[in-house]
């Protein structure tokens, strides 16, 4: 694990370049969602920032901590007017993953900029956006969002189809690392685009072999191959070693009922942009899901694979898993090619 590099001396200004791309300004109101873990010098640093562009700034401190390891929780916390609270802010800064929650939901129908911050400030730091980010972002959300067909396949031996584009199962996400608009979510040194497939379309074979990244529920490189058969959005068959037992447990584990293929589901699906994250960031930082949550997705060229929730699934049996050297193409057009991104358009300098 390096040493920090970041000084409590940098983190205002870091907070306050963040800040104004989130676009506040004098007499909003910012509010920090922290628990127990959320690191003070992060906190006062946010403080300073949002009085120095004029905003009102207060804390809201929540007496638990979520498990990392899952998603989709109903609510932070179960106090009277929590959720008033967090709904009256113009920006909202959680500093842990709100995904996938229905209280993220509801805070961003109210308009609310909503903002994780999930990463150590190197990271922060390193990933904040470089310029030209949200375009590329938005113009890779485009070409993404007007095709039908997407094809994935690698020398490993992917090949998976989906359709997209049925507006039933969930909005087009595309994170360029700020809250800039009302109701818009997004998430601090994130590029990446994702949404769900069409129910029942997704078919052919995924084979994450050494080298992927697994990021939830777990945080660790690949080591062994993992085996999968995807039929009519679901998964049927896993075979493999110690990484697909453990693929296999997991979402065993997170099963309802013996009927339950929930977990099994094909999950969102997508692509990341960012030039300043590297998969290897886990060689550097080592297991360690807050010097890696942004890095490990955004990385410029993956692709990410993910089970489970959907916009009518409710499944704690989540993966993310980030796959190296894939080929993506959007109704035959490849936009991806063995990993890296060809569409001049969508790439971003690094800054």
């Amino acid at each position: 694990m390096p040493l920090p590099q970041v000084t409590n001396a940098e983190l205002p200004s870091l907070f306050e370049r963040q800040f104004t791309r989130c676009a506040v300004k004098s007499g909003e109101t910012v509010v920090l969602l922290t628990d127990h873990n959320t690191s003070r010098d992060v906190v006062q640093a946010a403080f300073v920032a949002a009085t120095a562009l004029g905003a009102e700034v207060f804390e809201v401190g929540l007496s638990r901590t979520f498990d990392l390891q899952r998603v989709g929780h109903d609510r932070p916390g179960g106090g009277l007017g929590l959720m008033s609270a967090l709904q009256s802010a113009d920006l909202l800064c959680t500093f842990f993953p709100p995904n996938l929650s229905p209280w993220l939901a509801e805070c961003r129908k109210e308009g609310t900029r909503v903002l994780s911050i999930t990463d150590k400030p190197d990271q922060l730091k390193r990933l904040q956006a470089p310029e030209g980010t949200k375009e590329a972002v938005l113009y890779a959300a485009r070409k993404y969002s007007e095709a039908t067909t997407i094809r994935v396949t690698s020398e490993a031996g992917t090949d998976l189809t989906y359709r997209r584009g049925d507006p039933r199962w969930g909005e087009l996400r595309a994170y360029y690392g700020y809250a800039d608009e009302p109701g818009r979510f997004d998430q601090w040194g994130l590029a990446m685009v994702a949404d769900f497939p069409d129910e029942g379309t997704a078919d052919g074979q995924v084979i994450i072999k050494p080298g992927d990244l697994w990021i939830l529920p777990f945080v660790r490189a690949i080591e062994s191959e993992i085996r999968l058969e995807v039929r009519e959005g679901f998964i049927r068959n896993i075979q493999g070693g110690l990484d697909a037992k453990a693929f296999q447990d997991w979402l065993d584990r997170n099963r309802r009922s013996a009927d339950d293929l929930d977990p099994y589901a094909v999950s969102h699906l997508g692509f990341g942009l960012h030039p300043n994250a590297f998969w290897y960031d886990i060689l550097t930082y080592g297991n360690s899901i807050t010097d890696l949550t942004m890095a490990a997705r955004g990385y410029a060229g993956n692709f990410l694979f993910s089970t489970g929730p959907g916009p009518h699934r409710r499944t704690k049996g989540h993966i993310d898993m980030p796959m190296t050297d894939c080929t993506v193409s959007f109704d035959g057009e490849v936009f991806i090619d063995g990993g890296k991104i060809v569409d001049p358009q969508a790439i971003i300098g690094r800054g």
